[in-house]
């Protein structure tokens, strides 16, 4: 990684970054917003957070966790948004079975999108940096990041950097749901790009319902963050977080769908420490390796900045 001598804004990367930023949805068939200027419209209904001042910005692909909704991210994409990047969070599917290929297929249909589509939604003067494109996944949608990569499908863009929130591989070792991404072999993952994964302490936990109905975690392990990393090549990181679990990433309010979740995840106090944590991370993981300013996440990884969670490990394959 270059290093930088300084950074274009004095926030810290945990906070909200200097940009104003606007959220756009687009339905695939239809658009809500500027629909008779799209000619294509996407294949996948999109939750986008972009800035909306003036610039050319970098662009992530968010892939959301299984059974739940890109929408369910918003307040998390928007974090990302506000240091100056484009995010653009799909909608995966309306039912899942257990293959995650319908996963990928979608990803990729929307990437060959963005290149004709994209730029008829966004503000006036907000342009997208399509030479910048990273991929970003929650959960199954980190097994599908990681898979999508990994099979080296064919996309009109090329990613250039991958992160993984707390990845699931299936229900556990030997029980992997189809593509299988974990090989168990050290390293050995050829990603031909650099890769994050961050971890959850309460994601390897399940949890009784009334104190007596055992639920499996939905990290477990064998199948999760800590395997991924396992077999990742160089340049890669990794962080473990401390007292949080597997949906502390999400909304505040996302109605019925938060209630259940947890009673049947193991969670922490308040979900806004995780969700600053995961969107400054990203910010600085993607400025270090789609930007060339690996500041903030030496910062981070040197204590040097103070993350809003206590973290149990972080590793670096340099």
């Amino acid at each position: 990684m270059a290093s930088a001598s300084a950074n274009d804004t004095t926030k810290n990367v945990f906070d909200d970054g200097k940009y104003q930023t606007v959220l756009l949805k687009a339905e695939s068939g239809s658009c809500c917003s500027k629909s008779s200027k799209v000619p294509v419209p996407p294949p996948r209904p999109l939750l986008i957070a972009t800035p909306s001042e003036a610039g050319e910005f970098p662009l992530l692909v968010f892939l959301h966790g299984y059974l739940l909704c890109n929408s369910f991210y918003s307040q998390l994409i928007q974090h990302i948004a506000s240091h100056g990047f484009i995010v653009i969070a799909l909608k995966l599917y309306t039912l899942a079975g257990s293959n995650a290929n319908v996963d990928i297929n979608s990803t990729v249909a929307t990437t060959n999108w963005i290149s004709e589509g994209l730029h008829y939604l966004l503000p006036q003067h907000v342009q997208p940096n399509m030479r910048k494109l990273g991929l970003v996944g929650h959960s199954r949608g980190g097994k599908a990041a990681f898979a999508l990569v990994l099979q080296k499908a064919a996309t009109s863009l090329k990613f250039s950097a991958l992160i993984g929130i707390d990845p699931v591989d299936g229900i556990c070792r030997g029980l992997q749901t189809p593509p299988p991404v974990l090989t168990y072999v050290p390293h050995s993952f050829d990603l031909d790009m650099p890769a994050m994964v961050i971890g959850t302490e309460l994601g390897e936990m399940g949890k009784n319902i009334l104190c007596c109905i055992p639920l499996p975690a939905p990290a477990p392990k064998g199948v999760n963050h800590e395997d991924f990393f396992n077999e990742c090549q160089k340049p890669a990181c990794h962080f473990f977080v401390k007292g949080y679990g597997h949906v502390d990433m999400l909304d505040d309010d996302i109605g019925l769908m938060g209630i259940a979740l947890n009673m049947i995840c193991s969670h922490g106090n308040s979900r806004k420490p995780m969700r600053r944590f995961v969107g400054g991370v990203a910010v600085a993981f993607m400025k270090a390796y789609l930007l060339g300013d690996d500041s903030e996440l030496m910062a981070i990884r040197d204590g040097q900045e103070t993350a809003p969670v206590e973290l149990k490990a972080i590793e670096f394959l340099e």
